[in-house]
């Protein structure tokens, strides 16, 4: 495949450009898609700290209220430090690097992310246990996506 960064790039920025949530790409024996994730906004800290303003912009809106966002995994994320294809083990029949629950030791492979043809290994910063694992195997990721947490 032609140049896989210079692709990924350009549909990132169309993405971003055009402000879609998923895209896709394809040529003669190969495809890159991309689909943006939901982001979701931290509740205020204090319900009671509202100024005059938000109260009045909360008593004039009266659509019913969203359902609470779900809670926020707990630990330090382990994020992809580039734009690739991440993989959870290290060959389809292989079993995975890491498992929810399981305990990982500072320095140890929990995931490998290929890109320009190269596997890069992605290292746990720290010990303890994936409380997790958010990315799947064949994603694609971009910097500063959460692949896992460890707790």
């Amino acid at each position: 495949m032609e140049n896989l960064k210079a692709r990924v790039d350009e549909l990132a920025d169309l993405m971003e450009h055009f402000h879609l949530s998923q895209a896709e790409v394809s040529g003669q024996n190969w495809r890159i898609a991309f689909r943006k994730r939901a982001l979701v906004k931290a509740a205020p800290a204090s319900e009671g700290a509202q100024t005059s303003e938000e109260t009045e912009d909360t008593q004039a809106d009266s659509s019913p209220q969203t359902p609470a966002s779900p809670a926020v995994p707990l630990g330090t994320p382990v994020s992809s430090p580039m734009t690739g294809i991440f993989y959870t083990s290290s060959s389809p029949s292989a079993p995975p690097f890491v498992k929810e629950g399981e305990t990982v030791n500072a320095g140890q492979v929990v995931g490998l992310i290929e890109a320009m043809k190269v596997f890069n290994e992605i290292v746990a910063p720290n010990s303890g246990r994936v409380t997790q694992v958010i990315a799947t195997s064949g994603q694609i990721v971009n910097p500063g996506d959460p692949l896992l947490y460890i707790g």
